[in-house]
């Protein structure tokens, strides 16, 4: 299968990996769009694309840059949209209900949703959408066997609308026990830092699915405390409440479930080993990006054909 990946070249998360583990298991053209690129579509591809050599073309790219545009991505054939903020259609913010509406343009795409009930509500709506989670990067992110000399922390940001009941739970837990909230630099520091926690507490509060932080903390050995996204979700995840992962919906269960574990220590280690075992043989980047391959393979739907003023626009290349 021969596919063109349009990616961000400006992204914050380094997803080189997953990159890599799409492009070892099809003929992958992959291109890494500026910024500038992103917002005009259409002049990108007149300049540097012949869709006809593709059997798939997948958008990674920014939402905000792809609904400006529909009108163009109409007329793009073969196309599949892989989506990490989908949660955002089903949670308040600013991109509510957005991703329904554009989708709702382009009955014809797969999409390739990172949430378990984000794809089945999508589908339930009538969308093409299937669910590949988020994983992490297995080149930069181990268990490098060190002392875990910090308790209890989370890393990463909350400052951002999506992150703000992230935040509030990060706040309160922060007023009943010893929390670290810090932030690093990708790469090694931040893989030296996951190192050192033994329980990570991830506060994916309200988002419906789990952020690449939960994947990354159990990757590199911290038993993972994670807010309950429910138990389809979960199920579709492996995850299993005090077996690989610590489920938690309130604080004052968290803090029940971490009595548990401060006074249970092998039980805390056998977590973290599950955990960890559970993240390497399913959600490296490598087995993610596989698993988005076999969900390009089946066909797609026919795609309606183009009104007069879109094969117009094509025409004149505007």
């Amino acid at each position: 299968m021969k596919v063109l990946f349009l990616v961000q070249k400006e992204q914050r998360a380094i997803l080189d990996r997953l990159y890599e583990g799409v492009a070892a298991h099809c003929e992958c053209d992959l291109r890494w769009l500026t910024s500038a690129e992103q917002r005009n579509l259409r002049s990108y591809f007149r300049r540097e694309v012949d869709v006809t050599r593709y059997d798939r073309i997948v958008f990674f790219l920014r939402f905000k840059q792809e609904i400006r545009q529909v009108a163009f991505i109409r007329t793009v054939p073969n196309l599949v949209i892989l989506e990490h903020d989908a949660y955002q259609n089903y949670i308040p913010c600013k991109y509510t209900g957005k991703f329904s509406a554009h989708y709702r343009k382009l009955p014809w795409a797969r999409v390739i949703s990172s949430g378990f009930m984000v794809s089945e509500r999508l589908r339930e709506e009538g969308f093409d959408a299937v669910f590949v989670p988020k994983g992490y990067d297995q080149s930069l992110l181990q268990d490098q066997g060190r002392e875990r000399d910090i308790e209890l922390a989370f890393v990463g940001s909350t400052n951002s609308v999506a992150y703000s009941g992230r935040k509030a739970l990060l706040d309160e837990l922060g007023r009943v026990e010893t929390l670290l909230v810090t932030r690093t630099k990708s790469g090694e520091e931040y893989c030296a830092t996951l190192n050192r926690i033994r329980f990570f507490v991830s506060a994916d509060v309200g988002m419906g699915e789990f952020m690449i932080k939960n994947f990354e903390a159990m990757a590199c050995g911290c038993v993972l405390f994670a807010f309950d996204q429910g138990d389809a979700e979960n199920r579709a995840l492996g995850l299993q409440d005090m077996h690989n992962v610590v489920f938690y919906s309130s604080i004052p269960q968290l803090q029940e479930k971490l009595a548990v574990l401060r006074a249970d220590p092998e039980l805390a280690a056998r977590i973290a080993v599950n955990g960890r075992q559970l993240a390497v043989s399913q959600f490296s980047f490598a087995a993610i990006g596989q698993r988005i391959v076999q969900e390009l393979e089946p066909a797609l739907r026919e795609r309606a054909p183009l009104s007069w003023l879109e094969r117009l626009r094509n025409t004149l290349g505007i």
